[in-house]
């Protein structure tokens, strides 16, 4: 591998998981625990999480997140991602990977703290009608609204630049439809069509908004703080995700599609990338190990 290619994977592990050999202290919990977890090898959930369109769909639903004003009410109070954007990525990506990969009881763990984080965080904001509204991060509202917007652009990401998904786009809504509950979220989609009729139906009850908060994250998503040697890359899987988004809300956020190819632009880059990073995560490998040995021992059903 040259230096160049070296720096980038480094970096990229460093951005993605807070440590350059990619292996964080929280993954090594993965290893332990007394079942598969709530999906395991083969399920849906491990082909999208595992797969490397989870770079543009982090983008893809940032974006998207800010269309509701309570949940970016919540971001523009109490976020650090101004400070430290990627220590908030990293958290983000502590309870995905952990609820996807870990075992139940962590996985459970993980998102009751996740919730106790969200006990604290209210304030008010202004609604799409110019009405001054209270929030709390454990409203069902905006719950539901996280849990829909992510469940989207990982699912769409996936369609547009993954391999096919054991069981299809539903056995996927389906699937991590059980994350939703985990922190707190109200009778989740369970399919495909239910997925988009819930995020079609934010916008006809009038409750997306752009404003002047949108207009900021959007210029900080744009432009964040990497390496100068990323931003090329970075670049390209932001146009990626900006042309993956439906028109409907990408017009709500003012962003166009680009006119050069930036969707095939972007497979290559993810091909690239994966190619770097190796063919699965340590998070991956972890619950293999994990599942080696509780199968070793025979605390796994045949």
């Amino acid at each position: 591998m040259s230096r160049f290619s070296e720096s980038i994977r480094s970096h990229l592990l460093e951005t993605f998981s807070g440590d350059t050999q990619g292996t964080p202290y929280w993954v090594k919990n993965i290893e332990d625990g007394d079942d598969v977890g709530f999906f395991g090898p083969g399920s849906a959930s491990w082909a999208v999480h595992g797969g490397m369109p989870t770079m543009v769909a982090g983008i893809r639903a940032l974006l998207m997140q800010t269309l509701h004003p309570g949940a970016m009410a919540g971001v523009h109070d109490w976020s650090r991602y101004k400070e430290d954007p990627l220590g908030r990525l990293a958290g983000t990506i502590q309870w995905l990977i952990t609820v996807t990969f870990g075992d139940t009881q962590l996985a459970e763990h993980e998102s009751s703290r996740v919730a106790k984080f969200h006990d604290r965080v209210k304030g008010t904001y202004i609604d799409a009608q110019g009405v001054e509204r209270t929030y709390s991060a454990g409203d069902p509202e905006l719950l539901y609204w996280v849990h829909v917007v992510f469940t989207d652009a990982f699912l769409g990401c996936h369609q547009a630049w993954g391999d096919p998904i054991p069981g299809g786009a539903d056995q996927y809504v389906s699937e991590w439809s059980i994350a939703g509950e985990l922190v707190g979220v109200a009778n989740p989609p369970r399919s495909e069509k239910e997925l988009i009729a819930a995020l079609h139906k934010f916008n006809t009850d009038g409750v997306l908004k752009h404003d002047e908060r949108v207009e900021e994250t959007i210029a900080f998503l744009r432009k964040p703080p990497l390496r100068r040697s990323m931003m090329p890359f970075y670049r390209i899987m932001f146009a990626g995700a900006v042309e993956s988004i439906p028109d409907e809300y990408r017009q709500i956020l003012g962003l166009k599609k680009p006119w050069w190819p930036a969707s095939w632009l972007t497979g290559v880059i993810l091909k690239m990338l994966r190619s770097l990073l190796g063919p699965s995560s340590t998070s991956e490998d972890a619950a293999r190990t994990r599942i080696a040995r509780l199968e070793a021992e025979g605390k796994l059903a045949s």
